[in-house]
């Protein structure tokens, strides 16, 4: 069971997933990005009849963009997510670890069901199969975006250069594969980046993200009730938390509760898609 502790407001988490430390002091590395998602156009059906160029041109319709807008920033003092100009303040940020493992899927959908958008940060040793390609495919088209976490989630600090590269890059290369999309954020495993993987994310285009606070990995919160309690009712929930979860039995059974519980408290679940990003 991996462990990780939590960070607060003032307290900067050098975990993340997986027999997790308690550490202080990243750096975040983000910078703007517009996505742009085209929209077809259906033509109107009709009868066949013969039209000159000019008039099959005049009778089309150009097809229109839909442009993303890009009105949140990670805050790189405590990787909170802060608004742009008049955006909403009270957001909260889901993301989701070591996916997929076993109930990443179910996550997705129950997300989906709630209109709660999400990050998924996967693990390249979790996409070895068919099977788990095909998982993590399905929570893409769920319309959830997903996360570079490493392939194996060892430390980055004990590794090289070249063996750090290719935990990185190996990951974005299967995402790729998959979902026809590279990742916009990498979280490195125990919040723990270095020189090295923070000029590779760049190069990658890449922000860095870690967390605002997390438990799911403490035995004390293990159980739905308790999870959900802490989650909701953490004395780190601040505008703009960014919230870390793990692909776990008790947080996938919680997860319903959680996000309930902080709409409740008036916070909106942000989509990510709004954070600006490295172009």
């Amino acid at each position: 069971m991996k462990k990780i502790l939590a960070s607060g407001l003032t307290i900067l988490l050098l975990t993340a997933c997986g027999s997790e430390q308690t550490g202080t002091g990243h750096e975040a590395e983000t910078s703007d990005q517009t996505e742009v998602k085209e929209v077809d156009q259906k033509q109107s059906e009709g009868p066949e009849t013969e039209v000159s160029e000019s008039e099959a041109n005049e009778k089309e319709e150009p097809s229109k963009e839909v442009v993303q807008t890009k009105d949140y920033k990670i805050n790189e003092a405590n990787w909170s997510i802060e608004p742009i100009g008049e955006a909403n303040p009270k957001v909260v940020l889901l993301t989701i670890d070591d996916a997929p493992d076993q109930h990443a899927l179910q996550m997705a959908k129950g997300l989906k069901e709630l209109n709660a958008p999400a990050i998924f940060f996967v693990n390249g040793h979790f996409l070895d199969t068919p099977e788990e390609k095909e998982t993590l495919k399905k929570i893409h088209d769920l319309g959830f975006m997903i996360g570079n976490h490493t392939y194996s989630h060892s430390s980055l600090r004990d590794l090289s250069p070249e063996e750090q590269k290719e935990e990185i890059l190996s990951v974005s290369d299967l995402v790729e594969s998959i979902t026809g999309e590279r990742p916009q954020f990498f979280r490195a495993p125990f919040g723990q980046n270095t020189d090295y993987s923070r000029e590779l994310a760049a190069e990658e285009k890449m922000s860095l993200m870690n967390w605002t606070y997390g438990y799911d990995w403490e035995k004390q919160y293990q159980n739905k009730a308790a999870i959900t309690d802490i989650m909701v009712n953490s004395p780190y929930l601040i505008d703009g938390a960014n919230l870390l979860m793990h692909d776990r039995t008790w947080t996938s059974e919680a997860l319903t509760d959680i996000v309930k519980g902080l709409r409740a408290k008036g916070y909106e679940t942000l989509d990510p898609h709004r954070i600006k990003t490295i172009e």
